[in-house]
C-alpha cells in the first residue's frame, strides 16, 4: 500500500476547506490556491515516479483488503491523467488572477476550484465503481457552482439545462451500478472484472454495458448526448470554460475507457461496435458545428466533441496500438484544449467580442499571442511533430489494421477539417486590417499569456519528445488491453 495516492486528492480537499475561511482576502486566497495546486503537481510527479519504478500502486482505505473495502488504484493511465489535470488546474488558477474578477473571487471561487480537482483526481484514482459515482458527484456539484458563479442571465439559463441533464445522468448511474451489483455482487472494479469473466458477459451484462455508455456518454458528450454542451460551456468565464472543456468531458471518456476494457471486453462485436459507430458520428457532428460558427468560443467548443469521438474510436478498436493512440491523444487534447480556450479568452479580453467577423489584425500588436495560437492550432489538428500527431496516427493505423476503413478515414479527414476550423480564427482574427479596440490597452495580455504559453510549451515537448513518453503511454495501454495486470495488482492472493 502507498499513501502517496491520497495526496493529489487530499491536498486540494484540505485547501478547499481552508479557503472557505480566507475568502475575505483575495490575495491570500490566490497564493494559497496556487501553492496548493503546485504541490499537487509535485505529489503527482512523485506518484508517477513510484508507478514507473514499482508498477501499479494501491491503497486499501480503512485497512480492509480488496475486494471488501474501498480501494484507490494508481496505474500509469491514472497517474498520467492526474498529473495532466493538476498542471491544467494550476495554469487556469494563475490565469484567473487577472481575468475571473474580484466579485467571483470573493464568492469562494478558489475553494470551489479545489473541490473540482478533488472530484476529477478522485475519479481517475478510485478502484471502486460506487466511489467513481461519489467522485463524479463532487466534481459535478463543484461545476454547478462554477457555472452559475457571477449570476449572469446566460449562466443562469444554461445552468438549469446543465443541472437537469446531470441529475438524470447521475440517477441512471446509481441505477446501473445497482443492476451491476445485483449480478456480480461486488463494487470493486478489479473484482467486477473477475466475476464478469467467470460468467462470460451474458445478455444482462451487455445491457448494463450499454447503460454505462449512456451514463458516461452524457458526461463525455458523445452523439446524440452532447446537446447540452455547446450552450452550457459557452456561458461561464474563460478560466472555468477552460477547466470544463479540458477536464470534465475527459472524465466521462476515461470512465468509458476503463469500464469497456476492464468490465466488458467479452462481447466486442456488439458493445465496442456500437461505441465505434457513435464515435464516428460524434466526430462528424463536432466538425459540422466547428465549421458552422463564426464565434471563436463555439468553434473550440465543438472541437471538444470531435476529440471525444476520435479518442473513443481508438477505444472501440480495442487493440494495444489503438489504446496507446487513444491515451496519447487524450492527454494531448486535455493540454491543447485548455491552452486554446485560454488564448481565445485573451482575444475576447482585447476585442470585447467573440464574433470573429468583428476581429482582425491582432498580430500587429500581439505577435506572441498570434504565434502561440498558430502552434496550438497545428497541434490540435495533429500536424507532425506536434503532440496530436502520434496519437491520431496510431488510432488511424489500428483502425485500418482492424478493417475499420470508414472510421479510420473519417478520423484522418477530421484532421484537415479541424485545422480549417481553427485556422479560420487565425487568418481572420490575426491578419488583415488592425481595428481599434477599446480594451486593448487595458487588457493584461502579458500576464494572461503565461498560462497558455506554459501549456503549449508542454504540449510541444510532449509531441517532440514522443519517443521518450511513448513507453509510459504503452504501459498504460497494456494495462487496459490486459485486465489481468490491473486485477493482479489490486486483488492480492
Amino acid at each position: 500500500m502507498n499513501n502517496l495516492l491520497l495526496l493529489p486528492i487530499l491536498i486540494p480537499l484540505i485547501t478547499g476547506v481552508v479557503l472557505i475561511f480566507l475568502n475575505r482576502s483575495i490575495i491570500v486566497s490566490r497564493i494559497v490556491s496556487a501553492l496548493s495546486l503546485f504541490f499537487t503537481i509535485v505529489a503527482s510527479v512523485f506518484l508517477f515516479l513510484k508507478v514507473r519504478a514499482d508498477g501499479i500502486q494501491t491503497l486499501n482505505l480503512g485497512g480492509w483488503e480488496a475486494p471488501f473495502g474501498i480501494t484507490l488504484v494508481s496505474d500509469m493511465l491514472s497517474v498520467l491523467l492526474v498529473l495532466t489535470t493538476s498542471i491544467i488546474a494550476f495554469a487556469c488558477c494563475i490565469y484567473s488572477f487577472r481575468s475571473i474578477g474580484e466579485e467571483r473571487e470573493r464568492f469562494y471561487y478558489y475553494s470551489i476550484l479545489q473541490f473540482l480537482i478533488v472530484g476529477i483526481n478522485g475519479a481517475f484514482t478510485t478502484g471502486d465503481i460506487f466511489n467513481l459515482f461519489v467522485f463524479f458527484e463532487v466534481m459535478l456539484m463543484s461545476s454547478y457552482v462554477l457555472l452559475v458563479l457571477g449570476g449572469t442571465r446566460a449562466q443562469l439559463r444554461e445552468s438549469v439545462k446543465y443541472i437537469l441533464v446531470n441529475i438524470i445522468s447521475s440517477s441512471l448511474f446509481v441505477i446501473t451500478v445497482a443492476y451491476l451489483y445485483s449480478v456480480v455482487g461486488t463494487l470493486n472494479m478489479a473484482h467486477i472484472s473477475v466475476r464478469i469473466a467467470e460468467v462470460g458477459q451474458p445478455g444482462i451484462l451487455t445491457v448494463i454495458a450499454v447503460l454505462f455508455l449512456i451514463v458516461f456518454g452524457l458526461k463525455g458528450a458523445i452523439f446524440p448526448l452532447y446537446f447540452w454542451l455547446p450552450g452550457s460551456y459557452y456561458a461561464p468565464p474563460i478560466p472555468i470554460l477552460a477547466l470544463f472543456g479540458a477536464l470534465l468531458t475527459k472524465v466521462g471518456v476515461y470512465s468509458i475507457m476503463r469500464t469497456y476494457t476492464l468490465f466488458f471486453p467479452h462481447d466486442p462485436g456488439y458493445t465496442h461496435q456500437l461505441l465505434g459507430i457513435l464515435a464516428i458520428i460524434t466526430i462528424i457532428a463536432g466538425i459540422i458545428g466547428a465549421l458552422s460558427y463564426w464565434d471563436v468560443k463555439k468553434i473550440i467548443i465543438y472541437n471538444i466533441i470531435v476529440a471525444v469521438g476520435v479518442i473513443l474510436f481508438g477505444v472501440s478498436v480495442m487493440t494495444t496500438e489503438s489504446l496507446t493512440g487513444a491515451i496519447s491523444y487524450l492527454i494531448h487534447d486535455m493540454l491543447i484544449k485548455a491552452s486554446l480556450f485560454l488564448l481565445i479568452g485573451i482575444i475576447v479580453t482585447i476585442t470585447g467580442t467573440s464574433n470573429l467577423k468583428k476581429i482582425s489584425g491582432l498580430i500587429k500588436n500581439h505577435p506572441m499571442l498570434g504565434w502561440t495560437f498558430f502552434v496550438a492550432a497545428l497541434a490540435l489538428a495533429g500536424i507532425p511533430p506536434l503532440s496530436g500527431f502520434v496519437g491520431k496516427l496510431l488510432i488511424i493505423q489500428s483502425g485500418m489494421g482492424a478493417g475499420k476503413y470508414w472510421g479510420a478515414g473519417i478520423v484522418l479527414m477530421s484532421s484537415l477539417l479541424v485545422l480549417f476550423s481553427v485556422m479560420k480564427i487565425f487568418i481572420n482574427g490575426f491578419w488583415g486590417i488592425h481595428r481599434n479596440y477599446e480594451n486593448e490597452e487595458k487588457a493584461p495580455v502579458r500576464w494572461l499569456l503565461i498560462s497558455p504559453v506554459l501549456l503549449v510549451t508542454i504540449s510541444v515537448l510532449y509531441g517532440v519528445g514522443a519517443e521518450l513518453v511513448y513507453p509510459y503511454i504503452l504501459q498504460a495501454a497494456e494495462t487496459l488491453a490486459d485486465p489481468s495486470i490491473y486485477i493482479n495488482a489490486v486483488i492480492k492472493e
